[in-house]
């Protein structure tokens, strides 16, 4: 048994700093900004709406994604696969995979319990 639930969005963002990528994205969504983690992500404050909005720098063409957190990271990817999601790679600590519609997606390690939080699914 395991559970998961849908963490955040990612602003994926090739040709901007994630410093002026930030500034819209924060006007944009009304959240303040949380600060700069690392050389490539900025976090956005949206603790109210229990998710995770980060803008990052990337390589490939700009775009939007959006995180599943789970507690077991291998058994959801095994779930996702079994749904008919391909397994792209790992980076760090969690799995990028892509819908069998073309999106690319990453599951993530949670950061704490997920048991009792908003949104969360219980899977056998």
């Amino acid at each position: 048994m395991h559970h998961s639930r849908l963490a955040g969005f990612i602003i994926d963002c090739k040709a901007t700093e994630p410093e002026a990528a930030a500034r819209f994205w924060s006007a944009a969504l009304g959240m303040a900004e949380a600060g700069k983690e690392g050389e490539v992500y900025v976090r956005l404050d949206a603790s109210a709406r229990d998710l995770v909005i980060e803008v990052q720098k990337v390589e490939h063409e700009s775009r939007l994604h959006l995180d599943i957190e789970s507690d077991d990271l291998e058994a959801e990817v095994k779930r996702l696969e079994s749904l008919g999601a391909r397994r792209v790679g790992y980076v760090k600590t969690w799995c990028v995979l892509e819908a069998p519609t073309g999106q690319r997606f990453c599951v993530v390690r949670a950061k704490g319990p997920l048991e009792g939080k908003p949104g969360v699914t219980r899977w056998p």
